[in-house]
């Protein structure tokens, strides 16, 4: 078997309603409804997509296969993940690849895998689980009072944990963390992503809040640039760390921050931002070596397979954007997300992104 297209085709991503942000002056919805699917094609009619759900995709990605991974792909063996894998990072070291790109052929190469076996990804990658808890992760909202409000109807909704994104203002967002233990009591699981807005002074303010609330783990407090700054943190609180989101390198980035003793809780792995599903595979093994998690991010569905096959995960990451909330259409009323059946990655059909990507689903070329 052998690649013969590698195509990209705009498809309409709704845009948030409302808007949302991650931290104040950090914004998360996407002002249009630009998206695009990366489908990968066979001579023996096999084919494999992956979504790339991000403002400019379809310009950026048309123009990174017209220019790179076309002539690399066309006429590969696409069971050679690994290999292909490899050239990507290689790629890369001249082309300075976005960094949300870089996982996109290998998740469109494992969604053709289960296609040609008739398996989900999650089995293919070996499985472990068929069921796990899930986390409401806030976006920012405007109040303490609304942030507690949110939580209550997460809890409501059987969600077994909240991860907040707060103001990213210290000393606003250490009130509020306390504020939220205080409210929902001593035994719900309770997380805080700072999305990278302090220096290390603030962190280690933040940080010894955290600590005193019993937070479950403390996440990007400060960009990942720094693993020394993350070992000085590491160092001056007693909340656990989970780090390695956002910054380059996969595994080989991670296991700097390991080896620094500043992944505490653990690190990162995630198909959107660590190099698609081969890299957050690479990252999970890596972590378990070394005894600490590798916390799956996001809520796609990529990351929905990963779940069920990292051993080493603790909760399925679902987003919460707005102050009424609605369960995650994978979210049971008990708060756990079950496993995937359709062969490869099984995008399903009504999960926004148009009526469009249904011919990519659904139908062979």
């Amino acid at each position: 078997m052998k690649i013969t297209h590698v195509e990209v085709h705009r498809i309409d991503v709704p845009p948030a309603d409302p808007p949302f942000s991650w931290r104040r002056g950090l914004s998360g919805s996407a002002p249009t409804g630009d998206g695009a699917v990366l489908r990968i094609g066979t001579d023996e009619g096999a084919e494999g997509v992956a979504v790339f759900a991000r403002p400019g995709a379809a310009v950026t990605l048309g123009d990174l296969v017209d220019r790179v991974f076309r002539d690399e792909l066309v006429g590969a063996d696409p069971f050679q993940r690994e290999w292909l894998w490899h050239r990507v990072w290689e790629l890369d070291r001249i082309h300075e690849l976005p960094l949300p790109t870089l996982g996109l052929i290998d998740i469109a190469l494992w969604d053709l895998a289960g296609r040609v076996h008739d398996q989900p990804v999650w089995r293919l990658l070996g499985g472990f689980r068929d069921a796990i808890p899930a986390y409401a992760s806030t976006t920012t909202f405007a109040t303490t009072e609304e942030f507690l409000d949110v939580a209550d109807q997460c809890l409501a909704l059987g969600y077994r944990g909240i991860k907040l994104h707060a103001w990213g203002e210290a000393r606003r967002d250490a009130a509020l963390c306390q504020a939220l233990r205080a409210h929902v009591g001593p035994d719900i699981p309770l997380m805080y992503d700072g999305s990278a807005g302090f220096d290390l002074p603030d962190a280690i303010f933040l940080g010894n809040a955290l600590a005193e609330a019993g937070y479950l783990w403390y996440e990007e407090p400060m960009r990942e640039f720094s693993i020394s700054a993350y070992q000085r943190l590491a160092q001056s609180v007693a909340v656990p760390l989970l780090v390695g989101e956002t910054s380059d390198g996969v595994h080989m980035n991670s296991a700097d921050f390991i080896r620094a003793g500043a992944a505490t809780f653990g690190v990162r792995a995630g198909t959107t931002l660590r190099g698609g599903i081969t890299g957050a595979m690479r990252t999970a093994h890596l972590a378990d070596a070394f005894r600490v998690r590798a916390e799956v991010h996001g809520s796609d569905i990529p990351n929905h397979h990963l779940c069920m096959a990292i051993s080493n995960t603790t909760y399925y990451e679902s987003l919460v954007t707005a102050t009424h909330v609605v369960r995650e259409r994978h979210v049971d009323d008990q708060g756990l997300v079950h496993a995937p059946t359709g062969p490869g990655i099984a995008l399903p059909l009504d999960y926004g992104y148009g009526p469009e990507l249904r011919r990519f689903v659904e139908q062979p070329r």
